[in-house]
């Protein structure tokens, strides 16, 4: 089994920062690829940035330049460091883990997710 726990949420103002952590535990052979994303009532889940295995960082458009993702050494805790921050991107914010399992199996798993609110 693999568990993803998410944190560092919370009430910012206009134009501050947050950093946001996953964590990912668990019997994981190998992490392939770690996920944010984030979703406000009535709209879709969206991604906001994703990193592989060989750290290769993914951003959404409205992010770029402002987010950035990054893991620890080991490679199964992500984080997003989030600057410059706009009331539009107040959400609920996921993680996704994906990879495989000692076991060979494959796995795809999502935090509970942590609210980020940006307002004055």
């Amino acid at each position: 089994q693999v568990q993803v726990v998410e944190s560092g949420g919370g009430l910012v103002q206009p134009g501050g920062s947050l950093r946001l952590s996953c964590a990912a535990s668990g019997s994981i052979l190998r992490m392939n690829v770690m996920g944010w994303y984030r979703q406000v009532p009535g709209k879709e889940r969206e991604l906001v940035a994703s990193v592989t295995s060989s750290r290769t960082p993914n951003y959404a458009d409205a992010v770029r330049g402002r987010f950035t993702i990054s893991k620890d050494s080991v490679g199964n805790t992500a984080y997003l460091q989030m600057n410059t921050l706009k009331p539009e991107d107040t959400a609920v914010y996921y993680c996704k883990a994906m990879g495989q399992q000692l076991d060979g199996r494959y796995f795809q798993v999502w935090g509970q997710g942590t609210l980020v609110t940006v307002s004055s």
